[in-house]
Parts: structure tokens; C-alpha cells; sequence
């Protein structure tokens, strides 16, 4: 199983190590990662291998979104299916 994280938000020094080290301590396993900076903003899209999870997928979000309000970024974790279903014509 698969998982879409989305990262948006003015760039600072650590965002992509914040946010692949709640991976890291989930179990979560970062397959393919994209990221720009355009100007002073960031943007990240990661797919991610939820299969290994030491947790559920909502404690997961939460904690990916708690980040998101402390580092004033926007932050979403989306499951695969989820993403999928919402991109289809």
C-alpha cells in the first residue's frame, strides 16, 4: 500500500528531513520523492510504502499535519487509493 504526501509552504532550511523522519519512525518507507523551490516557496510530492507502518494511517496524517501548523507549511497525506479516485476523468 501506498501513500501521497504533499509539502507547500516558504522554504526553510529542513523540511524534507522533518518530514522523511516522521516517515522514518512510522515505518514508513519513501519510495519517489519531487521538490522545487520556486522563488522563497517549496513544494514536495512524495509516494510513500505505508505497507511496513508500525501505526495507523491516521495517527500518520496527524502527525504530518501537526508539523505542518508548527512550520507554518501545509502538509497532506493522502492514501494512494484516495489520490487516485480523486484524479480519475
Amino acid at each position: 500500500m501506498r501513500a501521497v504526501i504533499t509539502v507547500i509552504g516558504k522554504d526553510t532550511v529542513g523540511i524534507l528531513h522533518k518530514v522523511s523522519g516522521i516517515c522514518a519512525r512510522r515505518g514508513v518507507n519513501v519510495v519517489e520523492v519531487t521538490q522545487s523551490v520556486l522563488q522563497d516557496m517549496f513544494a514536495m510530492i512524495m509516494l510513500v510504502d505505508i505497507s511496513g507502518m508500525t501505526s495507523d494511517f491516521s495517527t500518520l496524517a496527524d502527525e504530518m499535519s501537526e508539523l505542518g501548523k508548527t512550520e507554518s507549511l501545509a502538509i497532506h497525506c493522502m492514501h494512494e487509493d484516495i489520490f487516485n479516485s480523486m484524479h480519475k476523468i
